[in-house]
Formats: structure tokens, sequence, C-alpha cells
């Protein structure tokens, strides 16, 4: 499979992933899916925007991934100045772009899974009433948040989802980085020698000239 057909597959991937991203961080502004009277009562995590600034970065090394699509295997053997090295590393900047983006998403959520949801408390206070991630394995302490109704499974599924989609698309980057080196250095196509297909590959590609035509045997 050449490089640049890897990085279309990734970059298709990580469409879904980023739209996940965005989607569940929007909802993170309607805990238990209320709309809320005052934004200060919300969690801090969810004006980090780790979902949507995550998405937003993600568009880049997508559509550099996804431009990729136009290299042609059969068609760059033998030619040196198609081999689009130039292509695949830039690819791999972006592919860093995408990964610390997805980082960042990434860590957000996991801060927020562990020290829990802002709530409104029975002392009529909104403060944040878990320690260290203690209401994970003891769910009789979500009791302690009164307001927003359902907000603990609200903030946790949410932050949960943003923690999967966030550590996936850091994969697939660090995938594309290798892939991305890869190319840059044995240029994008199999049958270019250097990945790995070398002579049967190049004349697989080649199509044979006029003075080359099948003797038959008899």
């Amino acid at each position: 499979m050449c490089t640049g057909g890897c990085a279309r597959c990734l970059g298709g991937t990580l469409i879904p992933l980023a739209v996940f991203g965005v989607l569940a961080n929007i909802l993170l502004f309607f805990p238990g899916g209320k709309v809320i009277d005052d934004n200060s009562h919300l969690s801090d995590e969810v004006w980090y925007f780790g979902g949507i600034g995550s998405g937003i970065l993600m568009i880049f090394p997508v559509l550099v991934f996804l431009g990729l699509k136009n290299n042609d295997c059969c068609g760059c053997c033998g030619n040196a100045g198609c081999g689009k090295r130039f292509a695949m590393f830039t690819s791999t900047l972006f592919a860093v772009i995408g990964f610390v983006g997805a980082g960042y998403s990434f860590v957000v959520s996991a801060i927020s899974i562990n020290k829990g949801p802002k709530c409104l408390l029975a002392n009529s206070t909104w403060d944040y009433p878990f320690h260290s991630g203690d209401y994970l394995s003891d769910q009789a302490l979500w009791s302690k948040c009164e307001q927003p109704p359902d907000v603990v499974p609200w903030n946790l599924t949410l932050f949960s989802i943003l923690l999967v989609t966030g550590g996936i698309q850091m994969v697939l980057c660090a995938i594309q980085v290798i892939n991305g080196l890869l190319g840059t250095l044995c240029g994008d196509c199999q049958c270019c020698g250097c990945c790995g297909m070398g002579v049967l590959s190049m004349a697989a590609c080649r199509k044979p000239g006029p003075s080359e035509a099948p003797v038959n045997a008899f």
C-alpha cells in the first residue's frame, strides 16, 4: 500500500472522530441536557474547549492527508521529479499539529474526569464535591450533586468520549508521522523500489513498448 493511500485512510478516519469531539464539547454546555442559568456554574474544563479546539486543529492535517489522493503509484515509477517526498514530509508536520491538538483534548478530559463536575451542593453553593476521582468507584457519592440533574453521568460520559477520541486521534497522528517519514525517505509508492517491492513492482507497472510484442511459442 502506498504511503499516500495510508495517509488518506487516516484522514478519513480522523473526520468522524473530530466531529464526535466537537459535538461532545458542545453538549457539555448543557449539563444533564438542560440549559443552565449561570455559565459560572459550568465546570471550568468545559471552557477549555478541548473537543472544539482539537476538532478545529484537526481540520488542517485531515485536509493535507486527503490531499495526497492524487498520488499515482505506477505513474511515478522511474520519474524522480514526482516522488511526492515533499508532500509526505509536509503531512508529517501537520500530523504533529493534529497530535498536539488531540493531546490537549486528552489531557483536559483526563483532568476533568478525575476532578468531577461542578454542581450545587446541600449548602446551596456551587463547587466540586469530589476528590481525586473518588466518585468513579463509589456511585453513592453522586448524590452530593443536587443540581443540575444527572450532571455527574452527563459530564463523565461526554468527557470519556473526548478522552477516547483524543487518544485514538493521537495514535492515528503518530502513525502518520511514521508513515510520512517513510514516504519522505522512500517515496510515495512501493514500486519506486525502496519500500519492498523493487524490481517486481517496477516490472508490473512498466508497459510494453511497440517493439516488445509477445512472441508466440510453437
